[in-house]
C-alpha cells in the first residue's frame, strides 16, 4: 500500500482510460476533463514510475509493454472498485444481475423468471442478454449462463445441460418427412451465427450435408424458428430454443428420439470461489430445478 500512496488515484484512472480508449481526446470525454488535463495526469504517473507507459503517435496513444501490463491490472482493479461502489448504492434488498445468451434469455429463461420471483420475492432480478465471456469477479454481474465446451480460466463453471440438436418444422412440413433422407425434399432454414452444422445430426444417421436443399438464412436462431413455424422449411434447433413451441403444438419434431449432442453444453458461471451470495445460491438451485421440471437436465 505504501507504493500506492505515492501515485494519485486520478492519475491511475487517467492511465487506464487512455489505454482503453486509445487517445487523449476520447479519454478526456469519458472522464469529463480536457485532453491537456489527462495528458498531465499520465505524464505525472510516468515521472513517478520513471518509465514510459505510452508512445505518443499521430494515430493516438499506444501503450508500451509496461503500459499494457499496468493498464490490464488497472482495468481489473477499477472494475472491482466499480462493483463495490455499485453494491454500496444498492438498496437493502437483494439484487441479482444475470447475463445469458440472447436466444436462451428470450426463448427460455424470460418465460420462467416470474416463478423465480414468486419463490424468492425479496430478490430483484436484472437480466442482461449477452454472449461475451465474462468473469463475475470483475464484471458488473453476479453470474452468467454460457454455451460452450467449458474450461474458462479464472471462474467456476458448473455444467447445467447438454446442448442437443434436432430438426424441427411446421406440422404440415413434418407430414412430408418419414425418414431422415426425406430432408432432401424440403428447404433448409439456416442460422448464419450457429456454432454447429447439420453434420452433427446427419452423421449418426449415415447422411451428409450434401443432401440438404437451400433455403432462407437468418442472422438469429429465433427468426429461424419463427420462419419454420410458418412452413419455410426445416431447421436444426436445440431444446431450450424449441421445446416450449413443441409443447404448445406450434412446431413438430419429425424424427422423435433422434436428438444428438452438439459437443457443447450450457454452463452456470460464477466467480473463482463459486456462488458465494444467497441470491447466487438461490438462482443455482432454482434453474437446476426448472431444467429438471422441463424434462431437461445435465
Amino acid at each position: 500500500m505504501d507504493t500506492l500512496n505515492r501515485i494519485p488515484l486520478s492519475g491511475l484512472r487517467a492511465v487506464e482510460t487512455v489505454a482503453r480508449c486509445g487517445s487523449l481526446s476520447r479519454a478526456a470525454a469519458e472522464l469529463g476533463v480536457t485532453p491537456g488535463a489527462v495528458s498531465q495526469q499520465v505524464m505525472r504517473v510516468e515521472r513517478i514510475f520513471g518509465a514510459k507507459l505510452f508512445d505518443r503517435r499521430q494515430t493516438g496513444m499506444v501503450p508500451t509493454d509496461l503500459g499494457v501490463e499496468v493498464s490490464a491490472h488497472l482495468s481489473a482493479g477499477f472494475a472491482r472498485i466499480a462493483k463495490a461502489v455499485g453494491r454500496g448504492f444498492e438498496r437493502a434488498d437483494a439484487r441479482l444481475t444475470i447475463s445469458a445468451p440472447p436466444i436462451f434469455a428470450a426463448r427460455w429463461l424470460v418465460y420462467r423468471l416470474a416463478r423465480f420471483s414468486e419463490q424468492y420475492p425479496d430478490i430483484k432480478v436484472r437480466l442482461s442478454a449477452d454472449s461475451e465471456h465474462l468473469n463475475p469477479d470483475i464484471a458488473d454481474i453476479d453470474l452468467c449462463i454460457r454455451v460452450g465446451r467449458g474450461g474458462w480460466p479464472g471462474v467456476t463453471a458448473e455444467r447445467l445441460l447438454s446442448h442437443r440438436v434436432f430438426p424441427v418444422c411446421s406440422r404440415a412440413t413434418a407430414e412430408r418427412l418419414s425418414v431422415p433422407a426425406d430432408l432432401a425434399k424440403v428447404p433448409v432454414v439456416r442460422d448464419d451465427g450457429t456454432m454447429f452444422d447439420w453434420a452433427d445430426w446427419l452423421g449418426p444417421e449415415g447422411l451428409t450435408s450434401e443432401i440438404l436443399r437451400d433455403g432462407p438464412a437468418f442472422s438469429d436462431a429465433g427468426m429461424c424458428l419463427d420462419a419454420v413455424m410458418t412452413g419455410a422449411g426445416v431447421f436444426l434447433a436445440w431444446e431450450t430454443l424449441a421445446q416450449d413451441q413443441l409443447d404448445r403444438g406450434n412446431l413438430a419434431e419429425p424424427f422423435p428420439g433422434c436428438r444428438r449432442p452438439s459437443g457443447f453444453a450450457y454452463w452456470l458461471i460464477t466467480g473463482a470461489e463459486g456462488p458465494r451470495t444467497a441470491p447466487q445460491r438461490a438462482f443455482r438451485r432454482w434453474i437446476k430445478g426448472e431444467l429438471a421440471a422441463s424434462g431437461l437436465g445435465a
